[in-house]
């Protein structure tokens, strides 16, 4: 199983958010200097989520993005705002980023997974994000009618091998994995499943990896201290 330290990016700063709500952020310093510590202490993967790009498309972290791929020497996944191909060519081929995380539009735009993935395929990784046991779309603001393993299966015959799921309602809030879901998803698709939103205790870590899931992305307890991420990455 492999920990995934997140880095969310905002207006240039390393943030943790409660919910997926814009306006409940706590600021974290630098994105380079939070990689730079994750990748320290053993991390072995991490994963990068541009926030204003899942906002609204904006660029407004380009060139920090770029910094702080190039600068790192672990692999780095990366996602939000990525709807289109040239986007994708963007942080594959320009930034350097190992593989980019595609959410949204694959409720919004399959056929475009299956252009990514004949092009670049295990780069290519789905983002569903669930509400209420549904799907939800455009930086979590919108929610879709389709379940989350209706589109994971569907991203499968695409090429997709890969899916970081997430709670939304547990994401930022320290209240535990969906565990149930999570392995759920894993069971039925037969994909790569990381799990996301909620990761609090060393317990929690546990039951993930018993659940023999492929990974965990840890977010807010990794910044406030709650898990040590060396002691996480014994587990």
């Amino acid at each position: 199983m492999i920990l995934f330290p997140a880095v969310d990016v905002l207006d240039n700063k390393a943030v943790r958010l409660l919910y997926g709500k814009r306006d409940e952020v706590t600021v974290y310093g630098t994105p380079l200097e939070m990689a730079l510590k994750w990748q320290e202490m053993g991390a072995q993967y991490l994963h990068l989520v541009d926030l204003n790009g899942a906002f609204d498309d904006s660029l407004v972290n380009k060139n920090t993005l770029i910094e702080l791929i190039k600068k790192i020497s672990i692999p780095v996944e990366i996602g939000g705002g990525i709807k289109s191909l040239d986007k994708i060519k963007f942080y594959l081929d320009e930034v350097g980023a190992t593989r980019v995380i595609v959410g949204t539009a694959c409720v919004t735009n399959p056929s475009l997974m299956d252009k990514a993935c004949a092009l670049y395929g295990n780069k290519i990784v789905s983002g569903i994000d669930a509400k209420d046991g549904f799907v939800a779309i455009k930086g979590w603001v919108e929610k879709s009618s389709l379940k989350p393993l209706d589109v994971a299966l569907d991203m499968k015959q695409r090429g997709v091998d890969t899916v970081v799921f997430t709670d939304i309602s547990r994401d930022g809030a320290l209240t535990g994995v969906n565990l149930k879901s999570t392995k759920e998803l894993s069971e039925k698709s037969q994909m790569n499943i990381i799990a996301s939103g909620g990761m609090a205790t060393y317990e929690d870590i546990k039951a993930v990896k018993e659940a023999n899931l492929y990974g965990a992305i840890l977010g807010r307890s990794i910044y406030t201290g709650k898990i040590d991420l060396k002691e996480a990455l014994k587990i």
